[in-house]
């Protein structure tokens, strides 16, 4: 006669029912995120996403609202040793990426619902990052001449400098 098994060295048995909702539940989330990952590819592949992995500046005007601004960067006077990149991203290859990144998903749902302004403006976070790169390629000659008013705010490059990266804006 063997011994019969004591309830505590056994697993719990689980229900069929409760088994069948969870394979259920994760068929679903499978298929839920099957369909967020087409949509996502389609949008990718539609808005020409790979474009804006490389430093090339007409990808820029993949969006029509960018036109004007590829066109006076074009006359300008940076338009031989900087492109879109330089000016608009940071330096640092982390920053570069992070901003990038942010920019690409907030322009991608500003020009999918319509809701930016035309002609488009940079944000203030953007004109940071500009203001930032300035100063990178210029250090050799703006650290002694930046100034700081009373509340620790200086001017722009762009306040002075506003046709360098866009002429005729």
């Amino acid at each position: 006669m063997t011994p019969s098994p004591s309830s505590d060295s056994m697993p719990p048995l689980i229900p069929r029912v409760q088994r069948s909702r969870s394979r259920t539940a994760i068929g679903m989330l499978v298929i839920l995120l099957g369909i967020l990952s087409g949509i996502g590819a389609f949008t990718f592949g539609y808005g020409k996403g790979w474009s804006y992995l490389s430093s090339d500046p007409t990808m820029c005007v993949n969006c029509h609202v960018m036109q004007d601004h590829f066109d006076a960067w074009q006359k300008s006077s940076h338009r031989h040793v900087a492109v879109c990149n330089d000016c608009h991203l940071p330096h640092d290859p982390i920053g570069k990426w992070v901003v990038k990144g942010d920019n690409g998903f907030f322009h991608s749902l500003a020009f999918t619902l319509g809701n930016f302004h035309d002609p488009i403006t940079i944000k203030p976070r953007n004109h940071r990052v500009t203001q930032g790169t300035c100063i990178h390629c210029h250090k050799d000659y703006v650290h002694e001449i930046l100034m700081v008013d009373r509340n620790g705010e200086s001017p722009t490059c762009v306040h002075c400098h506003t046709d360098v990266g866009h002429a005729l804006r």
